[in-house]
């Protein structure tokens, strides 16, 4: 199993992050010395958090993030002409060292959509025409193509990526019957998101492998999916601590409409709803029962875990403490299972 980190790129109302990059810095060197392999950012626009944009970021961290595999988690792909995109992605290909990964996610918030001038109702048609698009152009041929939104006359990337066929496509996508189906049918990974009971994981994963197998595509190499993580050797510390800043974020994402009222978005209902989805999925919780909890994962599975130790006004050294206690009590034992 390897492991991700989600470097917290959304801050506090009133904070400036520019007063804020040396600590981002830190984390990745943290994380680069303990072994984990990855480093994640998201992407939001026009909320009540100041957000750094993930590319450029991350083009920033990747001197940092030596040998580590750079990525979004996720990139709103409808919002964006998908040949702006592929040379986005392949410049960061370059700037990494041919380490990017692109995860695309569909998008959920109306005041994006409505600020961009693309209708929510569009986004699954724009995002299935913008990932064909990409890969097309990732191939370094001409490439015709006519769609609903978009359309190329033997156009030809202008900066091929360092990666062959481009950075893997990860879909962004929640655990239900579409979102598995389409991480099947588009991406080379389905990037579930955090607030899914290992139950429910594996109960999923069964369509999305069987919707691969139904189209005639390989069986994906990689089953990631998201996890919250605050450790402590008290595990009612680390609760209470992961409980008190994830719940912060929650607030301010609230704010913005969830687009249906499956199960995947309870954790923006109320904060009851939100402490449950936490004490089903996260990862708030002392050393030994996060090496329990990562080794169901393990067993459902999984291959690739993307951390996320910070959210809102968790301070610095907690994110350190975390990391250290990952690296020196957790990593081990996960090793040593093999």
């Amino acid at each position: 199993m390897k492991f991700g980190l989600a470097i917290m790129n959304d801050f506090p109302p009133g904070t400036v992050p520019a007063d804020r990059v040396g600590e981002l810095r830190e984390q990745v060197a943290v994380a680069r010395e303990s072994g984990i392999e990855s480093i994640w950012l998201l992407h939001h626009y026009l909320g009540s958090m100041p957000t750094l944009q993930p590319v450029p970021t991350l083009a920033a961290l990747a001197q940092h993030a030596e040998g580590m595999r750079v990525g979004t988690n996720m990139f709103i792909l409808p919002l964006h002409h998908p040949v702006q995109v592929a040379e986005t992605f392949s410049t960061l290909d370059h700037l990494s060292g041919g380490r990017a990964v692109a995860g695309f996610g569909m998008g959920y918030r109306e005041n994006e959509f409505a600020a961009f001038g693309v209708p929510l109702a569009e986004r699954a048609t724009r995002y299935t025409e913008s990932v064909e698009i990409i890969r097309a152009l990732w191939s370094g041929e001409p490439v015709t193509y006519t769609g609903k939104h978009f359309a190329l006359d033997g156009e030809r990337i202008s900066l091929p990526p360092v990666q062959a066929g481009g950075p893997p496509i990860w879909v962004g996508a929640g655990a239900h019957q579409a979102g598995a189906k389409r991480a099947a049918r588009l991406g080379d990974a389905w990037i579930v998101p955090p607030h899914v009971s290992t139950a429910k994981l594996t109960e999923i994963l069964q369509v999305e492998r069987a919707e691969r197998a139904r189209l005639g595509r390989p069986a994906s190499g990689e089953v990631v999916i998201r996890r919250e993580l605050v450790l402590d050797r008290d595990q009612e510390r680390a609760r209470d601590r992961g409980l008190r800043a994830r719940l912060g974020v929650t607030r301010e994402y609230a704010k913005y409409n969830a687009p249906d009222a499956t199960p995947q978005y309870r954790h923006l209902r109320s904060e009851a709803a939100a402490t449950e989805v936490a004490d089903e999925s996260y990862l708030f919780t002392d050393p030994a029962t996060c090496v329990t909890k990562l080794k169901e994962l393990e067993a459902a599975g999984v291959t690739t875990v993307i951390l996320r130790a910070q959210w809102y006004d968790l301070p610095q050294e907690e994110v350190l403490d975390t990391l250290r206690l990952f690296a020196d009590e957790v990593l081990p034992a996960m090793r040593g299972s093999h």
